[in-house]
């Protein structure tokens, strides 16, 4: 069995804060796998154990979780992560400050540890001293007979557990359904920007549990409480939510777009807690294009960089173009603001192709009898295509209503000096029948 043992730093005292700081970690340990449990969260220092045996194919190998697991809960504030055969003697490793269980066998690695390191066994620390008992194998070495008449059941028990000579029971944490974490600062924030190291360990452990629950985030919120000693008209805190265009986990995309909403923000007076609430949360499923196992690629795409742009400067001054389900050649896209949800695919022109360059406005060409000239006589290659509608479209044009109606002939064009071109041939039109150039292809 792989187990890994999570020794966090700097608990705060209070019962309430404590055990929500140990649920933040447990919740975070979740995205590896359901078999999470806070070992002797009352002692004075608690672990949280997670058997991860049945998730290593899923994350690539021993290897890459076990980097995985170290790189991440850095962050999130954990000084000692240890790893062993079983849930018991991983955590006696993790306050002995030793990482590796598996360098020795078991009964080596913990002979050598000091009782203090198992609570059951620490409890009766001032009577085994007298015994002459300073490590576990020490206290191992005495009858067992002795032991289990002298001592509680728990002192045995924990033993053969630590060992693997008995099975762990365990109370496995339960997943939330919702997502709400808080965060006692280690010194009070005056700038808003400096919220960001607190509120990355906040999403650190959304992001655990978005994994669990294979959900991504759309919207989540950040609020903060002042300092106690705070002038009334500060008032008790702030908040600000933060929109994503489409569900994601990825925790450096959202905290690029919390860092850019933080740069605006002013504290009204120095913060003391951080909390962070997901409240918008949708079904999320990564996808391949390759049936084997596609190679991350480095680096922002198009969207987040978009997304995070908008954030900074706001979405109303960050466009793209959307295509619209129009046949009409003009209207068939328009700007709106990037950070928005998909746009409706548009609608398929069949039958010829469509030009890369579109004018802004059609060119009227000259005429040569019945042909269209544009750098001489175009001829004529495919066509024509028939386009026409538009009566429902009304605008207000220099303060007249009109109709955006059109009656065109189009014609893929060869010009001898210009290439390839998209021209068309207006239909029922009040005066003359005439060509004009729409656009070119690349």
């Amino acid at each position: 069995m792989l187990w890994a043992a999570l020794l966090p730093d700097r608990l705060p005292c209070d019962g309430p804060r404590r055990t929500e700081a140990l649920s933040g970690l447990s919740t975070w340990c979740l995205q590896f796998t359901p078999r999470v449990a806070v070992v002797e969260p009352l002692c004075e220092l608690p672990a949280v154990a997670m058997e991860v045996e049945s998730s290593v194919r899923l994350f690539g190998g021993k290897r890459r979780l076990v980097e995985r697991v170290r790189e991440q809960c850095a962050e999130l504030g954990v000084r000692q992560l240890s790893w062993a055969p079983t849930g018991l003697a991983a955590v006696a490793l993790a306050r002995a400050g030793i990482s590796n269980g598996f360098a020795k066998p078991l009964e080596q690695v913990l002979d050598g540890l000091p009782i203090d390191v198992l609570s059951a066994v620490a409890a009766h620390r001032a009577t085994l001293v007298r015994l002459g008992c300073q490590t576990l194998g020490q206290v191992r070495a005495l009858p067992r007979g002795g032991l289990s008449r002298r001592f509680d059941a728990q002192l045995l028990a924990a033993l053969d557990q630590a060992y693997g000579l008995r099975p762990e029971a365990h109370d496995w944490v339960r997943l939330p359904d919702s997502f709400h974490a808080r965060l006692e600062l280690m010194a009070r924030v005056e700038l808003a920007p400096a919220l960001l190291f607190g509120a990355r360990r906040l999403m650190l452990q959304m992001s655990g549990w978005l994994a669990a629950r294979h959900c991504g985030v759309t919207a989540f919120t950040l609020r903060w409480r002042h300092d106690a000693m705070r002038a009334r008209s500060a008032g008790d805190g702030g908040e600000l939510t933060v929109r994503t265009a489409q569900a994601t986990r990825d925790i450096e995309h959202l905290t690029r777009l919390l860092a850019e909403h933080l740069a605006k923000v002013q504290l009204l007076a120095p913060v003391a807690d951080l909390e962070l609430l997901a409240i918008d949360v949708q079904a999320f499923e990564e996808k391949t294009r390759s049936l084997l196992a596609e190679p991350q690629q480095s680096g922002e795409g198009l969207a987040l960089v978009l997304e995070r742009i908008a954030a900074r400067l706001g979405p109303d001054r960050v466009l793209r173009p959307v295509v619209l389900e129009d046949h009409r050649l003009e209207w068939m896209s328009h700007w709106q603001p990037a950070p928005t949800p998909r746009p409706r695919k548009a609608s398929r022109t069949v039958g010829i192709p469509q030009p890369t360059f579109v004018l802004p406005e059609p060119l009227r060409l000259a005429t040569r009898g019945d042909r269209p000239l544009y750098q001489g006589v175009l001829q004529l290659l495919a066509g024509p295509h028939r386009v026409e509608g538009g009566w429902w479209d009304r605008t207000v044009e220099a303060g007249l209503q009109t109709t955006r109606n059109v009656a065109r002939d189009y014609w893929v064009a060869l010009s001898e000096h210009a290439g390839v071109l998209w021209i068309f041939q207006t239909r029922l039109a009040d005066d003359e029948t005439a060509w004009f150039l729409h656009g070119t292809f690349a």
